[in-house]
């Protein structure tokens, strides 16, 4: 670390002097603007962009030597979290067209990046949205209402059959990955771009924690997917009715937890989310009542059955996690 000591001029203005190979190496010059940002650790930051734009930043991947379609959209997943605004798909050849399915796919699957230049051999994809444009606020609140629908119509699906609305469900978990991998992207983005942390009104250490949380939803809406896939298995008919209510009341009550991990993040409330994880491990037991009860079942119905309990509880605990994660941002300011 250089240390440098602070003066005093004109008997009100503290100065410090800049690095001579840091100010060489940025090419800073007499005269010259940089903009000082105030970070909410108190550290200091001196930059010579004073747009607070993101960087726009470049990927291109040659696919001549790459035969597998799904690891290109890995590929592309992977460069779009990581905050590349422009990527290329190029080949020495004509490209096939399952690489060219693999990247309609990621650009329907992904929010911002659009197809602006296609040829024979190469396509261009850019991205067309301003991260600021995008609070993680609402997304977080998007991602919140789509995965407890999920949820009450999975139950509904195991209530009536419904195969529509068991595939509707499971179609909603790529809105939920979208709207993750958006996240994703933007705290990548804010964490090598410090101005538009400033920009968006979000300290560091929040979206930090708002991805956690991003992450921990979008996993709730995979057992979502499980627990409609494992309905449509069940013969509705043979259901013991108990069963279904007790099925029902876990479903609420997983899904109670799930709100009030959410209204104690929005709200800031650190004693709200104690009371919620104590909640969990009411909904555990009550779970494992209902596997015990499974048992009396025929295979084919204890097994999916078994499932779907599974995945009601992993919900709550999931659920439990975010709450764990509003205390753990919100301990040094409300305690």
């Amino acid at each position: 670390m250089d240390i440098r000591k602070v003066q005093i001029t004109g008997g009100s203005s503290f100065v410090i002097t800049l690095p001579k190979e840091w100010a060489e190496q940025q090419g800073v010059k007499k005269n010259d603007p940089l903009g000082l940002v105030a970070q909410p650790d108190g550290t200091l930051l001196v930059t010579r962009d004073l747009s607070e734009t993101p960087a726009q930043r470049s990927r291109t991947f040659d696919v001549t030597s790459i035969n597998d379609p799904t690891f290109l959209f890995r590929l592309l997943i992977g460069s779009y979290i990581a905050g590349y605004t422009t990527i290329g798909v190029t080949s020495k050849t004509r490209l096939p067209a399952s690489i060219r399915m693999a990247v309609r796919d990621f650009s329907q699957m992904t929010i911002g990046p659009e197809v602006v230049e296609e040829t024979d051999t190469s396509i261009l994809l850019k991205d067309l949205l301003n991260p600021a444009e995008m609070p993680f606020e609402n997304t977080i609140r998007r991602m919140y209402v789509i995965v407890k629908n999920m949820y009450m119509d999975a139950l509904a699906v195991l209530e009536t059959g419904n195969a529509a609305l068991a595939r509707d469900v499971v179609a909603r978990d790529n809105d939920v990955d979208r709207l993750h991998w958006l996240v994703a992207r933007q705290t990548n983005i804010i964490l090598k771009n410090a101005s538009l942390s400033r920009k968006m009104g979000v300290a560091s250490s929040v979206v930090v924690n708002t991805y956690i949380i991003s992450r921990i939803i979008e996993r709730i809406g995979d057992h979502a997917v499980h627990f409609v896939e494992e309905a449509g298995r069940v013969p509705r008919e043979r259901i013991d009715p108990e069963c279904l209510a007790s099925i029902r009341a876990a479903t609420q009550h997983s899904m109670s937890i799930f709100d009030r991990s959410i209204f104690s993040f929005f709200k800031a409330d650190i004693r709200e989310a104690h009371a919620n994880i104590e909640q969990v491990k009411v909904l555990e037991d009550e779970c494992n009542i209902i596997f015990s009860n499974s048992l009396d079942e025929t295979p084919e119905i204890t097994v999916p059955l078994r499932y779907i309990v599974a995945s009601i509880r992993r919900a709550g605990e999931y659920a439990g996690d975010i709450s764990e994660n509003v205390i753990n941002l919100l301990v040094e300011e409300k305690v």
